[in-house]
Order: structure tokens, then sequence, then C-alpha cells
């Protein structure tokens, strides 16, 4: 009797034993089995074409303005969790004035100066990310204060994130972040690419058309120095309601970029002179009339003396009327 109470003893062990393990042996052969299907294949995905990048590109620059709006009201939610940018208004909606255009944010040029925000490294917030978390983060899904839904739709969200995945780069391979001088630069092969593409809506000097950049007006050779990385970001992918060659379009390289713009930087800088302000959040200053001042002393003194003629011509012209008009009237009033 005791052998065969023992025998039940020992599969009733047994039989909770089998009943505790199977299920994790189970789930341990399932795990080990699981592989994540984010992107439905194991090849590396392709870039984007340039239709998609470039959009994207300018949507980080100004997305209001390349979507033709006004920028919302007020600041962007997120704006007040910092204080040390005092910008408010449309430029608190801008990617750009966050991650800066190294798009290394905090970690980068706007590290420092009037643009430090202390907004994360873009390139490192989405190197481990798919665009599909890009697009939900985009909608809000990790901070609901970053929620752009509001103003964009998912075509447009594709775009920016896309830009996002695959359009940014280490400007630190082109760009000393000390000196801003370009690194590694081929600066005849840059001055051939401006003289062919660029040269004849900016001049030869650069100095045809004046930008308007926070109240100043510069030249092409003051942004090339001042800003490395805004102009090789707008080189290569446009400006939000400007007809401008996009070397993404023309077939350039990030370095044929790079080249540009070290043959910009030997382009004359000239003086930065006050400007007001534009109309709205996404207007786009004029030409200064007139072009750019004087280059030089004897410029600005014979540009005097130019004025000095043209008011002194001027005011003969309109005294000589009025003694005409008099000599009429007292000719009629001798002849009653």
């Amino acid at each position: 009797m005791e052998s065969e109470a023992d025998m039940r003893r020992y599969f009733a062990i047994l039989f909770f034993a089998l009943f505790a393990i199977v299920p994790f042996f189970i789930g341990s052969v399932q795990a080990s089995s699981f592989h994540p299907q984010s992107s439905g294949s194991t090849e590396t995905p392709q870039a984007p074409s340039p239709e998609v990048l470039i959009p994207g590109a300018i949507l980080y620059d100004r997305w209001y303005a390349a979507l033709g709006k006004e920028a919302p009201s007020g600041n962007m939610p997120i704006w007040s969790r910092q204080s040390t940018n005092s910008r408010s208004g449309p430029d608190t909606w801008r990617c750009v004035e966050c991650h800066g255009w190294d798009y290394k944010g905090v970690e980068g040029a706007y590290s420092s100066g009037s643009h430090m925000t202390g907004f994360p490294n873009i390139r490192k917030l989405v190197a481990g990310m798919e665009v599909t978390e890009i697009i939900a983060h985009l909608h809000g899904s990790k901070d609901p204060a970053h929620d752009f839904s509001k103003y964009m739709d998912d075509a447009t969200l594709n775009n920016l994130a896309q830009f996002l995945k695959y359009g940014l780069i280490d400007d630190d391979q082109y760009i000393d972040d000390i000196s801003l001088k370009v690194k590694n630069a081929d600066v005849d092969h840059g001055r051939q690419l401006y003289n062919q593409t660029c040269a004849a809506c900016h001049g030869a000097d650069g100095m045809l058309i004046v930008f308007h950049t926070e109240g100043i007006n510069e030249y092409l050779g003051s942004v090339a120095n001042r800003d490395p990385w805004r102009f090789l970001h707008r080189t290569r992918f446009g400006v939000a309601g400007a007809d401008m060659p996009v070397g993404a379009k023309l077939g350039w390289t990030t370095e044929d970029g790079r080249d540009v713009l070290a043959y910009a930087q030997t382009l004359p800088a000239g003086l930065a002179i006050p400007s007001p302000e534009p109309a709205s959040s996404n207007a786009t200053p004029s030409t200064l009339v007139g072009g750019p001042p004087a280059k030089t002393i004897f410029g600005g003194i014979f540009t005097g003396l130019g004025s000095v003629l043209v008011i002194c011509l001027g005011s003969v012209i309109f005294l000589g009327l009025l003694l005409g008009i008099g000599a009429l009237v007292v000719s009629a009033l001798r002849k009653r």
C-alpha cells in the first residue's frame, strides 16, 4: 500500500512540475524565434527622391511659409520649457529654431548665444527611429505638446519625417565649428559651380541680392561666413517661396554644396545695415531699392554728390514753374 501511495505522490509531483515548466519552455522558444517586422524587409531602405527630401527640408526651415500659411498664433507650446531664447511668435514654431541648421540642437551651434534653447540633437534623436515612429512623434505620441497634425496633413508630415530620417548630414565633416570655415573644400570647383548656377542671380561678387536676417541686411558672402550651416542647408534644398536652383535637383552631392560654400566665403561680406521687419511671418523682403550701398568711400562721395545735384535740379525746375505761373498771372492782370 505504501508503495502504491508513493507512486501516486511521485506522479502527482511529476505532473505539477511538467505543468509549471512547459509554459516557460514554450515562451522561451517563441521569444527566441521572434523578430520585429518594422519595415517588412531585411534590406536597408533606400533614401527617398529629391521630390520628397526637398519639401521636407523646406518644412524644417519654415513649414508654415512652405504651406503658404501664417504661423499659428502665440508661441509653440514647448517653447515655455526654455528661458534662454527670447524670440516669440512665428520663430518658435520653426523646427530649425529648436534644433539648429546643423541639426545638433544644444550640442551644436545653438549650444550658446541668442538661439540657445536646450532642445535636443535631432540627428541623434531620429537615428534609432523608423519613419513611421518619427511621424507618430510629430502626431504627439510621445509629447502632446509636439503635435503638428493640427497644421500638417499626413503626406506633409511624411515629407518632413523622410527628410529627418534621410536628409540630415553630419556638418562636422564639412564645417569647423570654431572658425566656421569649410573643411577640405575644393574652392576652384566651388567657383565653377557658383559661376554656372548662382552668379546669374547673386552677381559675380554675391552682392546683387541683399538678404534680410533678423533685422539686418547682408550679402551672400556675409551669410556664408556668419552662418555656414544655414548656407549649406539652403544650397542643398532651397528656401520656401524662392525660385532658385536647388542642389538636390541639380544632382549636386553634399561635397558640391560644401565647395560652393567655401567659394562663397571668399566673396565680399560688406556691411550689415538695418532693415525693416517683413509684413508677415512668411513674407520675403524684396531687394533693396537702388541695389547695395557704395562699396568704397569715393563711391559714397559720388553717390552723395549725385543726390545733391538731383535735389538742386528739382528745386530749380520747381522754382522755374512757379515763376512761369506768376508771369502768366501778371500778364493776364495787365491786359485787364
